[in-house]
């Protein structure tokens, strides 16, 4: 299986970046490095990127409009082929629109026991606070600052004298033991059987009277004592496969998706030519098409009289 492609954003000296960059050397580590951007042109951390022979880019953003300064580097991430960002001490507030774009696919890390003290100066709050522990969360990056749900958390302890140089020292050796293998967790979950299944299933069963029941071995969903609109596979008949099966128009529909894509589109072994597999173990699936998909597929077989209420909710 093709690693993950990773892009990470700084604007210093990059130290959790290249703690990030060290594990993806790893023969079994998931993910590959393949940018690091950065708001400062002169980041320390981009000569240690770009002596491990990964794609650079630095642009000041002062002066720029922050939309505009996010436009550029989002255009970069998608030059590098990126399908996951992350932030190692970027100190930058995203916008709103950046974050959509990759909404479900950055992560930040952060100095401090998150939710307490987002922003800045977290570790003098943290003594000032009178706490007996710090230290560094990993977090999905959201709209709001430090707010996104929280992957892994590692406690430091606070010591007697304990200063904001000698706590962020600790703190940072906890950083780089923490993220790489939490953004090796982050970035396999979508290609995690049980992952996939879930969402599958979250949004076959928000179809109107929409049910889950396993046949021919595999979870598949149906109308309420009706015909079924999809199968989620896992390696069926041992084809290695984790997919979506769902309803099409018939031959010419199937071998036009699969002319566009071959490498995500097929035809299941036993269905037919009514169906199309939609592999969901590549790491980049679209899951708003997927829930449009299973909405079409449900079309299919659903009653006239339910395919209209559903129809006219959908108005509203």
């Amino acid at each position: 299986m093709a690693k993950a492609r990773v892009a990470v954003l700084i604007s210093g000296a990059g130290t959790n970046m290249a703690a990030l960059l060290y594990a993806a050397k790893g023969e079994d580590c998931p993910y590959e490095l393949v940018f690091v951007g950065s708001n400062d042109p002169e980041a320390p951390g981009l000569k240690i990127a770009a002596a491990e022979g990964i794609a650079t880019w630095g642009l000041s953003h002062k002066g720029m409009d922050r939309d505009a300064f996010d436009a550029l580097v989002d255009a970069q991430l998608r030059t590098a082929g990126a399908e996951f960002v992350a932030l190692a001490g970027y100190m930058r507030i995203l916008s709103d629109d950046f974050v959509a774009r990759w909404a479900g696919r950055i992560v930040n890390i952060h100095p401090s026991l998150l939710p307490l003290y987002k922003g800045l100066n977290t570790h003098r709050q943290a003594i000032e606070a009178g706490d007996r522990f710090g230290g560094c969360s990993i977090h999905i990056v959201t709209p709001g600052v430090d707010e996104g749900p929280v992957l892994a958390q590692t406690p430091v302890a606070i010591l007697p004298g304990d200063t904001v140089e000698t706590l962020a020292a600790r703190v940072r050796i906890a950083e780089h033991q923490l993220y790489p293998p939490t953004l090796a967790a982050f970035v396999m979950r979508e290609r995690s059987p049980d992952y996939l299944r879930g969402r599958v299933r979250e949004l076959a069963l928000a179809l109107p009277e929409a049910d889950e029941v396993i046949s021919h071995g595999m979870p598949c969903f149906g109308i309420v004592k009706g015909k079924k609109f999809a199968y989620f596979t896992e390696d069926h008949h041992g084809d290695g496969k984790i997919a979506l099966l769902v309803k099409i128009s018939g031959v010419e529909e199937q071998a036009m998706l699969i002319e566009l894509d071959e490498d995500r589109y097929y035809r299941p072994a036993y269905f037919g030519d009514g169906w199309v597999g939609i592999r969901l173990d590549l790491g980049d699936t679209d899951w708003d098409a997927i829930g449009e998909w299973l909405r079409k597929s449900w079309l299919a077989i659903a009653p006239k009289k339910l395919a209209g209420l559903m129809a006219v909710a959908e108005d509203f």
